[in-house]
């Protein structure tokens, strides 16, 4: 039972990535009809705004230390952050919370560089064919990877989470199993609650807020709307600014799970496609649905026991092929996926 409990908990963190990244792309398809393929480099971009800022904060000054000399008796050149060296603790304790405290960095950069995106290319596509928008923000996504290769390098680079949250907490004891029976690390139980409460605040602010109500009628009738003198695109394009900040918050949170590189979007974009399409084209309660749901069916297939079944039956890496498997078999009973309305790309 405590293996079962675990899985479901390695899906949970897995999904909310999955869910969240999933959720932009809806909104966005929701409002403007648009199979933006350059989503997944917001989840990349804002990763490395929390690079970004963890660089900021450790630009070093160099100082002699007096009480520190070399053979020849010479003080010692240390360095020094300056906001170490500006703020004393404070200073220090920022740099302990980059990944947090980057959020704050990546809503501005997010909003912005979605609304321009939307705005600058995006926004000359609305009437094209479905190909035709995938293709250029496919190409859109390569060219913002290759920015970002060119700048940080290929390599992955680790960040760390806060050492009050670095370690990991026996879950297990609390719900009453044995003794080191859970053990499970604070930061994904921290992205799971952060992911729930993001989703939940998109959910409100769509349904309770009067601009999120004029954006769900747009949703549905976007002419009507539009006759009663409403500016719709401007809305929407708000709504890209905010689909883009939902993922990057996503991907700036996920750093100490994985350490962000170039290529990490397009690796997310792949599997948050397939989430989309099996909670059903334009659903926001289909698209979290499907990201958790394959995120815990992944996170299972994933276990030895498991494995080593399917390998018998010669069908090895059943975990990277069973979220795709479980696609085929969600389309082909329900063709409009679990939540999917009529209607949806079938014009």
């Amino acid at each position: 039972m405590d293996a079962v409990l675990l899985q479901v908990l390695n899906g949970l963190d897995k999904g909310s990535a999955y869910a969240l990244i999933a959720l932009g792309l809806t909104l966005i398809f929701g409002t403007l009809g648009v199979v933006n393929f350059a989503h997944g480099a917001l989840f990349m971009i804002g990763a490395f705004c929390a690079v970004t800022l963890n660089r900021i904060l450790n630009i070093n000054s160099i100082t002699l230390d007096p009480e520190r000399t070399d053979f020849l008796g010479n003080p010692l050149q240390i360095k020094t952050p300056y906001v170490e060296k500006w703020f004393g603790s404070f200073g220090s304790w920022m740099i302990e919370y980059s990944v947090p405290l980057a959020i704050l960095l990546a809503i501005p950069v997010m909003l912005i560089a979605g609304m321009v995106m939307e705005r600058g290319l995006i926004k000359h596509f609305y009437k094209r064919p479905h190909a035709d928008q995938i293709l250029v923000t496919f190409g859109l996504a390569i060219v913002l990877q290759e920015i970002v290769k060119s700048y940080f390098g290929a390599n992955p680079i680790s960040q760390a989470a806060p050492s009050a949250v670095a370690g990991s907490m026996d879950l297990g004891v609390l719900i009453g199993f044995a003794e080191n029976a859970i053990i499970y690390p604070y930061w994904r139980l921290i992205y799971f609650a952060f992911a729930a409460t993001l989703i939940g605040g998109v959910f409100c602010f769509l349904q309770f807020t009067t601009f999120g109500m004029v954006v769900r009628a747009g949703m549905a009738d976007r002419e009507t709307v539009g006759l009663l003198g409403i500016n719709i695109d401007k809305r929407f394009t708000w709504m890209f600014g905010l689909a883009a900040v939902v993922t990057g918050a996503a991907g700036v949170m996920y750093t100490p799970i994985l350490p962000p590189n170039y290529h990490q979007g397009m690796d997310f974009l792949v599997l948050s496609f397939v989430v989309v399409v099996v909670g059903g084209m334009g659903s926001l309660p289909g698209a979290v649905l499907a990201g958790f749901m394959l995120g815990i069916l992944e996170s299972f297939a994933s276990m030895p026991e498991v494995k080593g079944f399917f390998e018998a039956i010669f069908l090895p890496s059943i975990d990277q092929i069973i979220i795709y498997l479980a696609a085929v078999f969600v389309l082909l009973t329900r063709p409009r996926g679990l939540l999917g309305r009529k209607g949806v790309m079938e014009d």
